[in-house]
């Protein structure tokens, strides 16, 4: 339960306590929410489900990735990409969970409380990367029944997975800030329309060299395909040579391009909390 006063001491030590008390609070509502409604959970996982089936197996049998001819070695090369575009689109969810609670209220009561303005902002990205988790568990399940592999080592392997989720954490931010900024539910499902190019227009489903010049240089640079590529060259999944400067440093702008992205949006998610109201 959120407390009913804050402490009376106002150190530096005493704030992050009171902060960090107030983000598991909220972490513990989020969960308990997802628990009580999983039929939420089970549609937020069909969406990939039917792209990896629609992708893999009915254009999937038209590329050539590998040099080996249409359809060779695709699967190896789209699953790193589906996993990077469902960690990617999960912004979209968060932003529908923060603009529900917003709409029923429940932003009001958490501001009318003395509680850290910033609990709401990192309690819900924490929920959201621990459902994240298991979104990939699931989908990582799914390929290994499918046939795919990963063909690096278990520190490779750990590695792409932990970009993975450091991207998803990244987006969550954006999420919050988008969710605090529309005004209803109904415009926060609208947003499907800013992340599917997001996602699409990448390196997920084909490489940017394949792509007309000003297209592959926007998929080229679109952090989803860095973090994409890095986790095709941790798992050694075919890919094909890349003449953009991005796509050849891979694993370092699935590193940065997160860390930009967290910068910039979690200190106005939580600007954006603080001003609800005003």
């Amino acid at each position: 339960m959120l407390r009913l006063a804050p402490d009376t001491s106002d150190t530096l030590g005493s704030r992050v306590r009171w902060a960090v008390a107030d983000c598991w609070t909220i972490l513990i509502q989020e969960l308990t929410h997802l628990v009580r409604q999983p039929s939420t959970f089970a549609w937020q996982l069909g969406f990939p489900i039917v792209m990896v089936l629609m992708f893999v197996y009915v254009f999937g049998s038209a590329m050539d990735v590998s040099g080996q001819g249409a359809g060779e070695g695709y699967l190896e090369f789209a699953m790193p990409g589906l996993f990077a575009m469902t960690m990617a689109f999960g912004f979209m969810n968060t932003a529908f969970a923060v603009a529900m609670i917003k709409e029923k209220g429940f932003i009001d009561r958490f501001r009318s409380m003395p509680m850290a303005s910033s609990a709401v902002v990192t309690g819900r990205g924490l929920s959201d990367v621990i459902h994240a988790t298991v979104d990939l568990a699931i989908l990582v399940a799914i390929a290994l029944v499918l046939g795919w592999r990963p063909g690096g080592g278990i520190a490779a392997t750990l590695s792409a997975f932990a970009l993975l989720l450091w991207l998803r954490l990244a987006l969550i931010f954006v999420g919050i800030q988008l969710g605090l900024m529309v005004k209803n539910t109904e415009a926060a499902g609208n947003l499907f329309a800013v992340a599917f190019p997001f996602g699409m227009v990448s390196s997920v489903f084909a490489p940017p060299d394949l792509m007309p010049g000003w297209l592959g240089a926007v998929a080229a640079w679109n952090p989803v395909s860095s973090t994409a590529g890095a986790i095709r060259e941790l798992f050694v999944s075919p890919a094909v040579s890349s003449g953009y400067w991005i796509e050849q440093h891979a694993v370092a702008a699935a590193v940065i391009w997160p860390a930009v992205i967290t910068a910039i949006f979690l200190p106005l998610a939580v600007r954006q909390f603080q001003r609800l109201g005003r």
